[in-house]
């Protein structure tokens, strides 16, 4: 009788036990290999999703072409601070593309004061200054990074006021006082939901900490870096992978991960863009702080900032590398002058 109950229940369990696993991913991947055979290089997809993140990456239509000729826009408005060494019809077609990009609800008023466009006094106006500034270094100054593809204010806005990625400083949770959690075991789409430190921004996106921590020798020699200091590099990695949607073997090889002469072309790129982010939060974002209201800010009071995944957004190449650049040249050339006049300004409000 017993038997015959414990068989019973055996059965249930199995039963209930498929039907669960039953409404699990299926791991049926498709894979690109990206080096030798049987090494593991290879970038793993999942072609029930790869298809939403191709439909979230699509770009939208040029707006139509103009003459380059004719009267600069200094000279016909007033207060232009950036892009004034560009012609009416230019100056107004770059404007068009901004709005579509940015505010396409809104129009020119999410930027402008209706009644006088010269006004300074709307706050995002001075934030669209420093942003178009911002695109301007990126494509001129971090090309090992960006290429000839080059970004533009699409990139990480994709129709919106607010990129959807961003990030601030993290205040973390509250716990036990007296108990460091050091950001650990605080389940965080940031890192992937793993156990890693919750934060791999401001240490090494904004502040300028050391992501390296391997040895280069087999016997202790000096390296003083700890298992928790390793655990946030592998936070940072984590967010790189989520970030494009790529394996770590994207960028190493999986038999010498610390090897930069075996490692593959994407981790030189990878180098130069974490100190593009960096640059880019410090010079032109952080700027803005004193002028941005609350709501554009973090609890701690620190202006919203971008991130790997702010452009990427699943992609290996932001937009699947769609050269949205070739049609707009005009944010591919800095005015530093200009730049440095505006962002002394910001920093002084």
């Amino acid at each position: 009788m017993k038997m015959n109950k414990l068989l019973r229940s055996s059965a249930l369990v199995v039963t209930l036990g498929s039907v669960f696993i039953a409404g699990c991913e299926q791991p049926d991947g498709e894979t690109v290999q990206l080096g030798y055979r049987g090494t593991g290089m290879e970038a793993v997809y999942n072609p029930d999703t790869l298809q939403a993140k191709i439909d979230a990456n699509q770009v939208p239509d040029p707006q139509p072409k103009v003459p380059t000729t004719g009267p600069k826009a200094r000279d016909i408005y007033q207060n232009v601070q950036v892009l004034g060494d560009l012609s009416v019809g230019e100056f107004t077609r770059l404007m068009a593309a901004m709005t579509e990009w940015v505010s396409p609800e809104e129009g020119c008023n999410y930027c402008h004061n209706a009644a006088d466009f010269a006004d300074d006094a709307p706050y995002t106006k001075r934030v669209a200054r420093v942003m178009i500034g911002m695109t301007q270094r990126a494509n001129e100054k971090w090309q090992p990074h960006v290429g000839d593809t080059g970004v533009t204010c699409y990139t990480c806005h994709r129709g919106k006021n607010i990129p959807e990625y961003v990030w601030s400083t993290d205040p973390g949770h509250p716990h036990a006082k007296g108990i460091a959690s050091a950001q650990q075991n605080i389940a965080s789409a940031s890192v992937g939901y793993s156990s890693l430190p919750y934060d791999p921004f401001t240490p090494f996106l904004e502040d300028n900490a050391e992501i390296r921590n391997a040895s280069d020798t087999a016997l202790p020699t000096g390296n003083r870096t700890s298992i928790k200091q390793t655990e946030w590099t592998y936070s940072l990695m984590m967010h790189f992978s989520d970030s494009l949607g790529v394996n770590c073997t994207y960028c190493h090889n999986s038999r010498a991960f610390a090897s930069w002469e075996q490692s593959s072309p994407a981790r030189t790129t990878a180098w130069h863009g974490i100190r593009m982010v960096r640059e880019l939060n410090n010079d032109f974002i952080n700027s803005t702080t004193s002028y941005l209201p609350d709501n554009r800010k973090g609890p701690l009071g620190d202006p919203l900032k971008v991130s790997c995944e702010t452009c990427h957004q699943g992609a290996y190449k932001p937009l699947y590398g769609a050269p949205m650049l070739k049609d707009y040249p005009n944010l591919s050339s800095l005015d530093e002058a200009a730049t440095a006049q505006y962002l002394k300004a910001a920093l002084s409000e």
